[in-house]
């Protein structure tokens, strides 16, 4: 039986989405057990099938104010701290929260681990492309300042998640540069070009800012400062579209009857362009999987966060990612 705690008290939509996000989980695969670990009085307002799902009781939560390391700390109670200790100590194979981004990364580290060979883990969440397919970023925060060795370790595991989880047979990774051509970027791409060439994987290249919506890559590294930049820049981008959109839409009678033909097809581009259906951000690196789903995350994000994390467990990512790491240390 597969088991997977989940920190109910991060997000803006806590408790709600990860109680109902749980309980279609628990209906959708029937070898996996959730842990909740939050307020027990808060969790049961929602909590209606209790089937494989458990209450670990906590009052005590890290808030999105919080200076991470020193929460992780002092508030060894919280419903973060917790779940991540689940899987530390045995009793879940993964952990979920909606929390505090840099708890959540210093939790990971002090109570899961690192892989060996991994020298900083990365935060990763699948973005969005035109084809509905969409692409992994490494890393988006994790660690602003990298050197070359740190973005061919992103490399190798989004290689490995992209053929595990996302079933991409040959994952083409790129390195996100600021013009395609061989020679281009800093020190730092530069030289990671060289490596990446190198290195056992599909790589394909530099890639442009520009082209990662229109699915040039399946993987893209990069540093966590310029990553960041991107991740906010496309989630800026898509909600300022979509304001402009709406406004229009709503600004006349004839507007208003065009958008209540259009509603559906509106509806589907917001639904191919959302980071709700794929999931949270991986820290990958860690022992174990610990996913990092979005703030405001609603039930349906939650949901496939588990869904990503059940996946993870199932296909046995992180042992192979241990394994692909190690070939290419023996190869160096």
């Amino acid at each position: 039986m597969m088991k997977i705690s989940i920190d109910a008290m991060g997000g803006d939509n806590a408790p709600k989405a990860q109680v109902e996000a749980a309980q279609k989980a628990a209906q959708t695969y029937s070898d996996l057990e959730i842990t909740l670990v939050g307020n027990e009085e808060e969790i049961k307002k929602y909590l209606i099938k209790e089937e494989r799902i458990s209450i670990l009781h906590t009052t005590e939560k890290i808030e999105d104010t919080d200076q991470p390391t020193t929460a992780v700390r002092r508030k060894k109670d919280s419903s973060m701290v917790l779940a991540v200790r689940e899987v530390k100590e045995g009793r879940a194979d993964a952990t979920i929260s909606a929390g505090n981004t840099g708890a959540l990364m210093t939790a990971g580290l002090l109570h899961v681990g690192r892989i060996k060979g991994i020298d900083r883990p990365a935060l990763s969440p699948m973005l969005p492309t035109l084809n509905g397919k969409g692409f992994l970023l490494l890393d988006v925060g994790a660690n602003m300042d990298a050197k070359p060795q740190h973005l061919v370790q992103y490399a190798i595991m989004g290689h490995t998640y992209m053929q595990m989880v996302r079933n991409v047979r040959q994952p083409r990774v790129g390195l996100l540069n600021v013009g395609t051509e061989n020679g281009k970027g800093n020190e730092l791409t530069k030289e990671t070009f060289s490596l990446l060439e190198n290195a056992n994987i599909n790589f394909v290249g530099n890639i442009e800012a520009r082209d990662l919506l229109n699915g040039v890559a399946d993987v893209v590294v990069s540093d966590g400062f310029s990553g960041n930049l991107v991740l906010k820049s496309i989630e800026g981008t898509a909600g300022a579209l979509f304001s402009i959109m709406k406004k229009e839409l709503t600004s006349s009678l004839f507007s208003k009857m065009a958008a209540a033909v259009l509603k559906p097809r509106f509806r589907k581009i917001k639904n191919q362009m959302s980071y709700s259906q794929y999931g949270g951000a991986g820290l990958y690196g860690l022992k174990a999987p610990v996913i990092k789903a979005h703030g405001s995350s609603d039930e349906t994000a939650v949901f496939h966060a588990i869904r990503q994390a059940y996946e993870m467990v199932d296909q046995q990512v992180v042992t192979i990612i241990k394994s692909e790491v190690a070939k290419s240390v023996n190869e160096e």
